[in-house]
């Protein structure tokens, strides 16, 4: 399908949603920030070229290869992605889920229920961002403390909404 003004518009309709949740969030120096990487080449041209505008591009570039450089290079550069903060434990000579700061906790709720927003528009109700974590958490590789605290904070959203769940994310700090 393939359109670079569709996926500029949509990756900005994304990060513009981001940033306003950032700001409820307590972190919005951190929302001004969010997916700049979205608009590099490494990754604005493949999002280009594989822009659907229901899902994320990423899907169908490793649905062509097998893997997605867009995704490799976003989740390397943006430490609000989980995958983001994987590394070798000498320990258990494995690659394991290392415990994520709080803010960057925060960013990614945010992040997730802009994209859950933005996906499914209309069909989006508050607890859409939990069932897309709750449906994945077989194969997901994340720390389990930081885990717990999405799952909490989706859990949160799910039963309580928006207000009340941006109000207790403004109090939570890092570790």
């Amino acid at each position: 399908m393939g359109s670079a003004w569709g996926h500029f518009k949509i990756i900005t309709r994304h990060r513009h949603m981001v940033i306003r949740h950032c700001k409820k969030a307590g972190i919005l120096w951190q929302g001004l920030f969010h997916d700049l990487s979205k608009y590099s080449p490494t990754e604005f041209i493949p999002g280009a070229k594989y822009y659907q505008g229901t899902r994320s591009p990423n899907e169908a570039e490793r649905e062509e290869y097998g893997y997605s450089v867009a995704w490799m290079h976003h989740k390397g550069r943006n430490k609000h992605h989980f995958e983001y903060w994987t590394d070798y434990n000498p320990k258990t000579k494995r690659m394991e889920g290392v415990k994520m700061p709080v803010r960057y906790v925060k960013e990614m709720l945010c992040d997730r229920v802009a994209a859950s927003k933005i996906y499914l528009g209309d069909a989006y109700t508050d607890d859409a961002p939990l069932n897309y974590f709750l449906k994945g958490r077989a194969t997901r590789m994340i720390h389990p403390e930081t885990a717990d605290l999405l799952e909490k904070l989706l859990r949160m959203l799910s039963e309580k909404g928006e207000d009340e769940t941006f109000r207790y994310m403004r109090t939570l700090n890092d570790y």
